[in-house]
């Protein structure tokens, strides 16, 4: 069976972690072949939520943990219910190695019928009583599979995480275990020594490449491959692997090229998604963050999606992109939490864990309005996560200015290069970029 490769980006995703996702999802089945399957490690923001539905795509799969679950070394064997005749079973059996499932008529899982379980029933039945003991293997395999079932094996959800369990695993005295759904129907079984060494989820990241961003248990994967545009801050890994860290303004820029450069162009769907993902990341190539090749790649990416009865006829990159950066843009009538939390990354430095989320309006008057919830918002996500301090920069994405919310502020901050406003937030004139303009600020104070 064809491996599986998930391709994923950092947790909290934002529209250029979704579109890179996709859109080297869509290169490496198209290019190589390989079974590649589209993740993320979060819920989408309105942003992406948005151009999803105006391209007509599905959200990809969500995958929060890379950490082994049962259904990955589950198999669906044949099944007999508890009143088929146990020559039925005994037939099964002898194709899967011993073992045969028995399921209720619901569908839900009732038991296993092995080597071990019959002959435990035929010495209970035949006993020491001489008359039994002349009984006919017909006459045996002619009883129901529910008096040679042993009900007393252990079931465990197909979405469990086998590490969870492990020393129960390995304290049970069973060598087959039942996996089940969420309303405890079948769905397979699952031998010992396969528990004990299941296979790694194979992954490629994208948009990232620090561990303290990523899906949870990263260290339980295979990791084959990094694509990101953000600063080294990668995890080791016990053998070489394919690493891309390229000065651009997006991911989507970077997986742009190599579609051009196998020769193939992106249906408009795919090709509207990275175009979103580059549009977002640039605020429409106007970001200090845009180079010459990301608008090489806009130009590309709009030639590809932009064509007659794809859902972005008629559209420009200007018109697009404006729509684009408006439908992430406001907070007026969002959460608070959702605020803080949507597009955040975690970061640590000088000896300091601290959070820099950021929030995209169109007119920085909203933020007086909601300073207040806001700052609660934030020392809440500061106080749950663990961290010395945290950030919400929002950024006017009209006048090309960010203000600053701190919460905690350590000593090292008070040297920020940002006038201090009477609602105690930073003024940042110019300031739009968390990754190429506020991170190495906060760094650099943070390391001196």
């Amino acid at each position: 069976m064809v491996e599986q490769t998930y391709v994923i980006g950092h947790v909290n995703p934002d529209t250029d972690s979704i579109a890179a996702a996709m859109g080297y999802a869509w290169l490496l089945r198209e290019r190589d072949g390989i079974d590649a399957i589209a993740a993320r490690a979060g819920a989408t923001n309105l942003q992406t939520n948005w151009i999803l539905k105006r391209l007509g795509l599905e959200a990809p799969y969500l995958l929060t943990d890379a950490s082994p679950r049962f259904d990955a070394v589950t198999r669906r064997l044949d099944t007999v219910t508890p009143g088929n005749p146990l020559r039925d079973a005994w037939v099964i059996a002898n194709r899967t190695g011993g073992v045969a499932p028995v399921v209720n008529e619901d569908g839900t899982a009732c038991g296993l019928i092995t080597g071990l379980s019959l002959f435990n029933y035929i010495g209970k039945l035949v006993g020491p009583h001489p008359r039994r003991q002349d009984m006919r293997l017909a006459e045996i395999l002619d009883m129901t599979c529910r008096e040679a079932c042993d009900a007393s094996v252990p079931q465990f959800p197909a979405t469990m995480r086998i590490r969870d369990v492990l020393n129960r695993i390995l304290r049970e005295e069973h060598n087959d275990f039942l996996v089940v759904g969420d309303k405890g129907q079948y769905v397979g079984v699952t031998r010992q020594r396969d528990v004990l060494n299941p296979p790694r989820l194979r992954l490629v990241l994208v948009d990232h490449n620090e561990p303290g961003q990523a899906l949870g248990s990263l260290d339980e994967a295979e990791l084959i491959e990094i694509l990101d545009h953000h600063r080294l801050g990668n995890q080791s890994t016990h053998v070489p692997i394919r690493f891309t860290v390229d000065i651009v303004g997006s991911t989507s820029t970077l997986i742009s090229e190599r579609i051009e450069d196998a020769g193939l162009s992106a249906p408009p769907e795919i090709a509207g998604i990275l175009l979103s993902g580059l549009l977002s990341d640039t605020l429409i190539l106007t970001s200090p963050t845009t180079t010459a090749r990301d608008k090489q790649a806009a130009e590309r990416l709009g030639r590809w999606a932009f064509v007659r009865n794809g859902p972005l006829a008629g559209e420009s990159i200007p018109s697009f992109g404006k729509q684009v950066v408006q439908a992430g843009a406001g907070i007026a009538t969002r959460d608070p939490k959702e605020i803080v939390s949507t597009d955040m990354k975690l970061y640590e430095a000088g000896g300091l864990r601290f959070a820099i989320a950021q929030a995209e309006v169109t007119n920085l008057m909203q933020l007086e309005d909601h300073l207040d919830v806001l700052k609660a918002a934030l020392d809440e996500l500061r106080s749950q996560r663990g961290l010395d301090f945290a950030m919400l920069m929002v950024t006017d994405v009209v006048d090309n200015i960010s203000q600053l919310v701190v919460v905690n502020v350590p000593p090292d901050l008070q040297d920020l290069p940002y006038p201090v406003q009477a609602n105690g937030t930073y003024k940042a004139e110019g300031v739009v970029s968390r990754k190429k303009q506020l991170l190495p600020v906060v760094l650099g104070l943070l390391e001196r």
